[in-house]
């Protein structure tokens, strides 16, 4: 028996679970879904965003729909146009063998009558929004008198977003005697007002703790002067070659001002907000799906329809004015299971915002600095010299490679090397080399030490302080912070606090030790090996990191550079072995206040739609400045 049979799912339900390759519930739908199908019940189930709600409510409701009854028996709120068809999409996917049963999406943006069309033909279950919900209630398209279910999707945001009014007048208009299921990631005041008025003696289940952040998100904010805002945006960007991430800001104004700068300035950015049609939206999220567009920017009622595993990073390029709302934001990493972290560019006026946050997600931040342009380039320089040792070579060039070898006649091995990497490398090199550190110091929650303080090139070990590694292995090796953390604990016999400032690119990796412990690390990895390959670990040029200099916070994450010498570049065929690693509004403030390139050289632009890639001349430090863009392997 498998663990979705034993919920009490039936037979065709659980093929539908096969197909989606679904084996294990998560811990939402292993609590909802038995205390749904086993009794007629209200229920209140708060969980983190990405922790599988839609299948914790769609399983049951599918079990629970009379098939043979075209009557619409059950009806599913949700806050946004694209929530609500993946909401659609997903019940329709997990229907797919039940005979007669349809699903219908009614949202603003499309015509109100094909979809009224679509209801008349029979709809046992309705997902809408509550705005398009309550038009179509009024011209008496759609009735719901009759349901049996009634769904509360993300009822925290419907309730942020101000739909307040709108849910009691639908609710209203709903019999007494139905179900209603809440499904929330926080429970803010308003929330629990429809629980008391609508529900009757709900049972109620949380998964974490009430108004918590997931615990597999590392979050970390990053101290610059409001005109740098932009800047650090970049260079976090440039930090994390591979960056797959959504970038949030508090209006759609800004929204489409910073998507529009980053593609000026190269990168494959797009911009997700309210002000685009419907058919704008659908061609943005499709890009972002297919990694076509490799940062998005949204505002965070348009990111609400936002599903996508894989999301490396969420950027918080302005804090938002609610706590709640920032738990949503950097629940969109980190899901089914996966690590992500959750950065948060800031002012120092805004400080004290950070310890608000900390105290309701119940997680600590890590401080780090914005990374140096030379950090920027060592990071870079890596990550362009493992593309170049992972790319398949082409047969076709075998035709050529007489008259090429002649042009290198003469030039050794390490010398045509250098020259390989300097082609593109001198580009980035010249551009950062003379930019200016926009960390702001002098931060109250990490000691971070001078720039004397830490280790030089000069090749001496460091005998006080924090010293930060370089070690050839990340996530081609099936490595996050977390594994990493682990194997690097266990394989040297140290605490869990030892081990810090763990940052993991795509084939190498960086970490941050006391210095104590730095010659036991170096004799360990000497001439040390995994499954045949060597795991080389270094001390780095760089050692303060993209986070604080030489400072320590026991927690997680960092930046920087390193060195590898000749042993094992990262990536390859090595895997890690797992078994080396040990197995109203809400809460606010207070007081007021993707693709396989990042940048492209040509593409189509389209102002309004945010859904341009490729390039135009500009600045990569002050975007709207005119100058030699630089290509090269960002």
């Amino acid at each position: 028996m498998t663990k979705f049979e034993a919920l009490g799912l039936k037979q065709s339900i659980l093929n539908a679970i096969t197909d989606m390759g679904f084996e294990t519930p998560s811990d939402v739908q292993e609590q909802a879904i038995p205390i749904l199908l086993e009794s007629d019940t209200d229920l209140v189930a708060l969980a983190q965003t990405g922790t599988g709600k839609t299948a914790a409510f769609g399983f049951p409701l599918i079990q629970k729909i009379d098939a043979e009854s075209r009557t619409t028996q059950g009806l599913i709120l949700s806050p946004t146009r694209e929530l609500c068809l993946q909401i659609t999409n997903e019940m329709q996917a997990y229907s797919k063998y039940e005979r007669n049963i349809n699903v219908v999406a009614i949202y603003g943006g499309a015509s109100i009558t094909e979809q009224a069309r679509q209801i008349k033909r029979g709809a046992q279950i309705i997902v809408a929004t509550p705005g398009r919900m309550k038009d179509m209630m009024s011209r008496g398209l759609v009735d719901i008198t009759k349901i049996d279910y009634c769904v509360l999707d993300e009822a925290d945001e419907m309730l942020n977003m101000g739909f307040f009014e709108d849910i009691k007048e639908i609710l209203s208009d709903t019999p007494k005697e139905k179900n209603t299921w809440l499904f929330s990631a926080t429970m803010p005041k308003e929330v629990a007002l429809i629980a008391k008025k609508f529900m009757k003696n709900p049972q109620e289940i949380t998964v974490g703790a009430k108004n918590s952040g997931a615990t597999t998100v590392q979050h970390e904010y990053y101290v610059v002067s409001g005109r740098d805002r932009y800047p650090a945006l970049k260079r976090l960007a440039d930090t994390n070659p591979d960056i797959f991430s959504v970038i949030f800001c508090r209006t759609k104004r800004d929204t489409q001002k910073v998507a529009e700068s980053l593609i000026e300035d190269g990168y494959n950015a797009g911009a997700l907000h309210g002000d685009l049609s419907q058919n704008q939206r659908d061609l943005v999220m499709n890009a972002f799906r297919k990694k076509q567009i490799q940062m998005l920017v949204a505002t965070d009622v348009a990111a609400r329809g936002i599903d996508v595993d894989d999301i490396t990073h969420v950027i918080n390029y302005q804090l938002p004015d609610e706590i709640e709302t920032y738990t949503h934001r950097s629940g969109r990493t980190g899901r089914a299971g996966k690590s992500g972290i959750s950065m948060v560019i800031i002012t120092r006026s805004e400080l004290r915002k950070i310890k608000a946050i900390e105290n309701k997600i119940g997680q600590k931040f890590i401080t780090k600095n914005i990374p140096t342009g030379m950090e920027i380039c060592e990071i870079q320089l890596y990550h362009l010299a493992n593309k170049i040792k992972d790319t398949e070579v082409n047969a076709e060039v075998d035709t050529y490679l007489p008259a090429i070898s002649k042009v290198f006649e003469g030039i050794d091995r390490e010398e045509l090397i250098k020259k390989v990497v300097s082609v593109e490398f001198t580009r980035f090199f010249n551009y950062y080399n003379k930019t200016r550190d926009l960390a702001s110091g002098g931060s109250d929650r990490e000691d971070r030490g001078s720039r004397s303080e830490r280790s030089n090139n000069s090749g001496e070990i460091p005998t006080d302080g924090s010293v930060r590694y370089f070690i050839n292995v990340g996530e081609k090796d099936d490595y996050d912070w977390m594994s990493l953390k682990d194997f690097l604990r266990d394989t040297l016999q140290v605490g869990q606090d030892d081990i810090y400032k763990v940052d993991v690119k795509e084939s190498f990796s960086f970490f941050n030790t006391d210095a104590a412990i730095t010659p036991k690390i170096l004799e360990t990895f000497k001439d040390f090996k995994v499954e045949g390959r060597f795991v080389n670990v270094e001390i780095s040029s760089n050692p303060g990191g993209g986070g604080g200099r030489g400072g320590r916070d026991r927690n997680r994450g960092g930046g920087g550079g390193g060195r590898d010498r000749n042993r094992g570049g990262g990536g390859g065929d090595f895997k890690k072995r797992r078994d080396r690693s040990s197995s109203g509004k809400g809460d606010s403030y207070g007081s007021s206040e993707g693709g396989s390139k990042r940048r492209s050289s040509s593409g189509s632009s389209s102002t309004k739609s945010g859904s341009r890639s490729g390039s135009r001349s500009g600045n990569r430090e002050s975007s709207g400045s005119k100058g030699k863009r630089r290509s090269g392997f960002f």
